[in-house]
């Protein structure tokens, strides 16, 4: 065994002798990184999966984990900017189950919320009271904001004013959030309209109008009306109606006047003010059920019209005259009736909202090419612009419709470096094919050659070969001749082995210097002639 690996070591050494200086390099770098490779896969096979062992950790509650896993020589990973703790996949259970004993972490998540009310007792004063319930929902709402992706930290203050008997005007609650975004994020307009609501749903009597939401950076991020768009959301929104106008008028126009024939600019101006109107309309008095009603009737006999003075009328009972409701008979005598009705008084009351982001005014510019639109009439053109984008005139809207001619030396210039760049394609693309087509023959060629190449020195080989194997052949056929026959089968056999041995010895001598092996052939051959 011993003799086997000192042979084939001195072969490798041998053989790495007989390279050439650039093939020594090229072998010492390949078994570098092999030996490289294997080392980086048997660590990556050998070091343990990392599993979270609690998250969300305080810096004590971490400090004294971490310390505890020190002293039990359980290997740790920190992530998370140390609120995380990452042991063996293997030894999560064991870990939590040892750190609990240590009643590890102690107050993790404690910190706020309504765990705050757990230590309440009977002594607890109502303002008291009221200051810890408070301190819940802030720690609650800052745990549930902290959750949105994107949301590092969040701090959210109250202000709850204390409720005014006997009186229908309170103080509102207001709330303001304070919100620091992980490194490298932005919170959208739907994020911070989130936050918003969040806040608003989670405090009794909150308007989402009094929730105000600021950033790390000192930046105001919710709106005035609750509704969280700032200001880079209404310029977005205002961008977004003018593209979609103008590519409508754009794409109409590029159909009747032909592709860039036209230009169209459109400027909109959008309300984003937030009204509410209440309307009340009140039913007229017949259309209302009646509630109530009374009837009078009033009889009165006199003396005949003869006896009866010159005065014309009935004195009512406030000393005026009553003739409308009283009927005369012929012996000066009336008959007076009166009747009553109260109706319920009807009402409706419609109320109306209109959603900010309507438009306000529009303006509107068209400028066709005189040079290929003179048979077209601008009043049909400003006919139809306004026609597909609703102009309305009264609303303020302007619109102007013009021709002049266009300047075409950018087309120009742009159509030439097309036609420059398609013809450096081409060119290139040509010249590619030559290269890769000169490039196959090359290859061709020196495989050609390696083959040629190849042959001749297997076919030298063979020569070398043969012919030393006669020279041995020669000697040993000598030799037998000389000590006679009784040696016949044992020289055969020595004959055979020797043959082979020298046989493989010249082909290794033939593979690592064959040019020295042909030198001393031909200097064989000059001899024997």
């Amino acid at each position: 065994m011993k003799d086997t690996i000192t042979r084939t070591l001195a072969g490798y050494r041998q053989t790495f002798a007989a390279f050439a200086p650039g093939q020594k390099v090229i072998a010492i770098i390949g078994t570098a990184a092999l030996l490289l490779g294997g080392f980086m896969v048997f660590r990556w096979a050998s070091t343990p999966s990392y599993s979270p062992l609690f998250s969300n950790l305080s810096a004590s509650d971490a400090s004294a984990v971490v310390q505890e896993l020190d002293a039990t020589g359980v290997p740790y990973e920190l992530a998370d900017g140390g609120n995380t703790v990452m042991v063996p996949k293997d030894a999560v259970y064991q870990a939590r189950i040892d750190l609990a004993g240590e009643g590890l972490p102690s107050d993790s998540g404690d910190a706020g919320g309504y765990s705050l009310l757990d230590g309440q007792s009977l002594m607890t004063s109502d303002r008291q009271e009221a200051i810890t319930i408070k301190r819940a929902i802030e720690g609650e709402l800052e745990t549930t904001i902290e959750q949105i992706d994107g949301v590092d930290t969040a701090v959210v203050h109250l202000a709850v004013p204390e409720k005014v008997p006997f009186t229908d005007a309170q103080d509102p609650t207001t709330a303001s959030v304070l919100v620091a975004p992980q490194a490298g994020t932005t919170l959208t307009a739907s994020q911070v309209q989130a936050i918003v609501h969040l806040v608003a749903s989670g405090v009794d009597g909150l308007d989402p109008a009094n929730v105000t939401v600021a950033d790390s950076a000192g930046q105001v991020l919710s709106n005035d009306d609750g509704s969280g768009s700032d200001a880079t959301s209404r310029d977005q929104e205002v961008e977004a109606v003018r593209n979609d106008l103008q590519h409508r008028l754009q794409a109409m126009l590029d159909r009747v006047v032909g592709v860039g024939n036209s230009t169209v600019e459109v400027t909109p101006v959008l309300d984003f003010a937030k009204s509410v109107t209440e309307t009340t309309r009140y039913t007229p008095d017949d259309e209302n059920p009646v509630v109530s009603s009374s009837e009078a009737s009033e009889t009165y006999t006199g003396p005949d019209a003869g006896a009866a003075s010159g005065a014309g009328g009935v004195v009512g009972p406030d000393g005026q005259m009553d003739s409308g409701s009283t009927t005369t008979v012929g012996d000066n005598s009336y008959v007076k009736k009166q009747t009553t009705a109260d109706r319920a008084v009807g009402s409706e009351v419609v109320r109306s909202e209109t959603a900010p982001g309507g438009i306000k005014t529009l303006s509107v510019g068209v400028v066709l090419d005189s040079a290929t639109t003179k048979a077209i009439s601008t009043a049909d053109i400003r006919n139809l612009v306004a026609d597909t984008i609703g102009i309305d005139e009264k609303r303020g809207d302007t619109m102007s419709v013009v021709t002049m001619p266009f300047d075409r030396t950018a087309e120009a210039a742009a159509a030439k470096e097309i036609e420059a760049a398609k013809a450096a394609d081409a060119t290139g693309a040509r010249n590619d094919l030559i290269r890769k087509a000169g490039l196959g023959g090359v290859l061709l060629l020196i495989l050609l050659l390696a083959m040629l190449k190849g042959r001749r020195r297997a076919k030298q080989r063979e020569q070398a070969t043969t012919y030393v194997v006669e020279q041995l052949r020669q000697e040993t056929a000598a030799r037998q001749s000389i000590e006679g026959p009784g040696s016949t089968l044992a020289l055969e056999q020595a004959e055979r082995s020797q043959e082979d041995g020298v046989r493989d010895e010249l082909n290794a001598l033939i593979e690592r210097q064959p040019e020295d092996v042909a030198a001393l052939l031909r200097g064989w051959l000059t001899e024997r002639s």
